[in-house]
Protein backbone atom coordinates (compact mmCIF):
# COMPACT_ATOMS: atom_id res chain seq x y z
CA UNK A 1 0.00 0.00 0.00
CA UNK A 2 1.79 3.27 -0.86
CA UNK A 3 2.91 5.66 1.73
CA UNK A 4 -0.01 8.48 2.43
CA UNK A 5 2.08 10.72 4.91
CA UNK A 6 1.65 14.11 4.77
CA UNK A 7 0.20 13.89 1.24
CA UNK A 8 -3.24 14.00 -0.45
CA UNK A 9 -4.63 10.76 -0.63
CA UNK A 10 -6.51 9.83 -3.35
CA UNK A 11 -8.50 6.70 -2.63
CA UNK A 12 -11.02 4.83 -4.93
CA UNK A 13 -13.55 2.53 -3.98
CA UNK A 14 -15.73 0.04 -5.70
CA UNK A 15 -15.83 -3.38 -7.06
CA UNK A 16 -14.37 -3.31 -10.78
CA UNK A 17 -16.54 -7.09 -11.11
CA UNK A 18 -19.77 -5.08 -10.77
CA UNK A 19 -20.28 -2.26 -13.36
CA UNK A 20 -20.49 0.83 -11.90
CA UNK A 21 -19.78 -0.22 -8.48
CA UNK A 22 -16.46 -0.30 -9.58
CA UNK A 23 -16.12 3.36 -10.87
CA UNK A 24 -14.00 4.78 -8.22
CA UNK A 25 -11.49 2.72 -8.76
CA UNK A 26 -12.06 3.01 -12.56
CA UNK A 27 -12.03 6.92 -11.89
CA UNK A 28 -8.85 6.73 -10.12
CA UNK A 29 -6.89 5.17 -12.25
CA UNK A 30 -7.49 7.58 -15.12
CA UNK A 31 -6.37 9.81 -12.76
CA UNK A 32 -2.94 8.59 -11.87
CA UNK A 33 -2.62 8.15 -15.65
CA UNK A 34 -2.89 11.53 -16.34
CA UNK A 35 -1.45 13.74 -13.68
CA UNK A 36 2.03 15.40 -14.62
CA UNK A 37 4.73 13.89 -12.50
CA UNK A 38 5.09 17.65 -11.53
CA UNK A 39 1.20 17.56 -9.29
CA UNK A 40 2.28 13.97 -8.51
CA UNK A 41 4.81 14.93 -5.51
CA UNK A 42 2.06 15.74 -3.02
CA UNK A 43 0.20 12.99 -3.75
CA UNK A 44 -0.58 9.06 -3.12
CA UNK A 45 -2.93 6.78 -4.43
CA UNK A 46 -4.65 4.17 -2.93
CA UNK A 47 -7.05 1.23 -5.30
CA UNK A 48 -9.25 1.05 -1.88
CA UNK A 49 -11.13 -1.95 -3.48
CA UNK A 50 -14.12 -2.79 -1.81
CA UNK A 51 -12.49 -1.68 1.55
CA UNK A 52 -11.11 -2.80 3.96
CA UNK A 53 -10.30 -1.68 8.08
CA UNK A 54 -6.14 -1.47 6.79
CA UNK A 55 -7.66 1.74 4.63
CA UNK A 56 -7.50 3.67 8.40
CA UNK A 57 -3.52 3.39 8.56
CA UNK A 58 -2.87 5.86 5.70
CA UNK A 59 -6.07 7.99 5.94
CA UNK A 60 -4.27 8.88 9.64
CA UNK A 61 -1.53 9.61 8.17
CA UNK A 62 -2.48 11.47 5.07
CA UNK A 63 -2.79 15.36 4.68
CA UNK A 64 -6.16 15.28 3.14
CA UNK A 65 -8.16 12.78 1.48
CA UNK A 66 -10.51 12.69 -1.45
CA UNK A 67 -12.40 9.59 -1.87
CA UNK A 68 -13.61 8.77 -5.26
CA UNK A 69 -17.08 6.75 -5.59
CA UNK A 70 -20.66 5.65 -6.36
CA UNK A 71 -23.07 8.00 -4.06
CA UNK A 72 -26.85 7.40 -4.26
CA UNK A 73 -27.65 11.45 -5.37
CA UNK A 74 -30.83 10.17 -6.95
CA UNK A 75 -30.21 12.11 -9.93
CA UNK A 76 -29.50 10.80 -13.57
CA UNK A 77 -26.89 8.13 -14.02
CA UNK A 78 -23.40 9.62 -14.50
CA UNK A 79 -24.42 12.87 -12.10
CA UNK A 80 -21.28 13.90 -10.43
CA UNK A 81 -21.43 15.78 -6.71
CA UNK A 82 -18.68 16.57 -4.53
CA UNK A 83 -19.30 16.86 -0.88
CA UNK A 84 -16.29 18.36 1.61
CA UNK A 85 -15.68 18.31 5.05
CA UNK A 86 -18.54 18.45 7.43
CA UNK A 87 -20.50 18.29 4.22
CA UNK A 88 -18.97 14.85 3.26
CA UNK A 89 -19.45 13.49 7.01
CA UNK A 90 -23.35 14.70 6.80
CA UNK A 91 -24.12 12.78 3.34
CA UNK A 92 -21.78 9.26 4.73
CA UNK A 93 -23.72 8.82 7.53
CA UNK A 94 -27.34 9.92 6.54
CA UNK A 95 -27.29 9.86 2.43
CA UNK A 96 -29.10 6.48 0.70
CA UNK A 97 -26.77 3.48 0.34
CA UNK A 98 -25.34 2.35 -3.10
CA UNK A 99 -22.43 0.25 -1.40
CA UNK A 100 -21.80 -3.11 -1.45
CA UNK A 101 -18.22 -3.00 0.58
CA UNK A 102 -16.84 -5.37 3.06
CA UNK A 103 -17.71 -2.26 5.52
CA UNK A 104 -18.14 1.41 5.06
CA UNK A 105 -16.48 4.36 4.69
CA UNK A 106 -18.29 6.19 7.54
CA UNK A 107 -16.53 2.78 9.96
CA UNK A 108 -13.19 3.79 8.15
CA UNK A 109 -13.11 7.41 8.46
CA UNK A 110 -14.99 6.44 12.25
CA UNK A 111 -11.58 5.01 12.98
CA UNK A 112 -9.59 7.97 12.25
CA UNK A 113 -11.70 9.96 14.18
CA UNK A 114 -11.18 7.77 17.20
CA UNK A 115 -7.75 8.04 16.58
CA UNK A 116 -8.03 12.09 17.07
CA UNK A 117 -6.53 11.47 13.30
CA UNK A 118 -9.36 12.41 10.98
CA UNK A 119 -8.01 14.52 8.12
CA UNK A 120 -9.30 18.23 8.70
CA UNK A 121 -9.49 17.93 4.34
CA UNK A 122 -11.95 15.77 3.28
CA UNK A 123 -13.79 15.03 0.06
CA UNK A 124 -15.95 12.33 -1.63
CA UNK A 125 -16.76 12.43 -5.15
CA UNK A 126 -19.47 10.99 -5.94
CA UNK A 127 -21.00 9.25 -9.71
CA UNK A 128 -24.63 8.45 -9.50
CA UNK A 129 -24.49 4.58 -10.57
CA UNK A 130 -26.53 3.45 -13.23
CA UNK A 131 -26.48 0.00 -12.65
CA UNK A 132 -24.66 -2.92 -10.27
CA UNK A 133 -24.86 -5.88 -13.05
CA UNK A 134 -21.63 -8.17 -13.74
CA UNK A 135 -18.86 -6.54 -16.09
CA UNK A 136 -15.71 -4.81 -15.73
CA UNK A 137 -16.51 -1.85 -17.27
CA UNK A 138 -19.02 0.93 -16.15
CA UNK A 139 -22.09 1.63 -18.27
CA UNK A 140 -21.85 4.49 -21.07
CA UNK A 141 -23.28 7.42 -18.97
CA UNK A 142 -21.01 6.41 -15.84
CA UNK A 143 -17.95 5.84 -17.86
CA UNK A 144 -18.50 9.47 -19.22
CA UNK A 145 -18.32 10.98 -15.98
CA UNK A 146 -14.84 9.99 -15.01
CA UNK A 147 -13.16 12.88 -16.85
CA UNK A 148 -15.19 15.16 -14.59
CA UNK A 149 -14.64 13.11 -11.24
CA UNK A 150 -10.63 13.68 -12.82
CA UNK A 151 -10.65 17.50 -12.81
CA UNK A 152 -12.53 17.96 -9.74
CA UNK A 153 -9.94 15.84 -7.83
CA UNK A 154 -7.11 17.70 -9.74
CA UNK A 155 -8.53 20.88 -8.98
CA UNK A 156 -8.84 20.35 -5.37
CA UNK A 157 -5.45 19.06 -4.97
CA UNK A 158 -4.23 21.85 -6.77
CA UNK A 159 -6.16 24.14 -4.32
CA UNK A 160 -4.89 22.27 -1.37
CA UNK A 161 -1.14 22.39 -2.08
CA UNK A 162 -1.20 26.05 -3.04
Amino acid sequence: MEDASGKILFLGIGNTLLTDEGVGVHALAALEKDMPEAERAGAAFIDGGTLSFTLAAPICDCEGIIVLDTAALNAPPGTVRTFEGVAMDEFLATGPKTSVHEVSLTEVLGMALAQGRLPARRMLIGIQPQTFGWGMEPTPAVAAAIPQAVALARAKLAEWTA
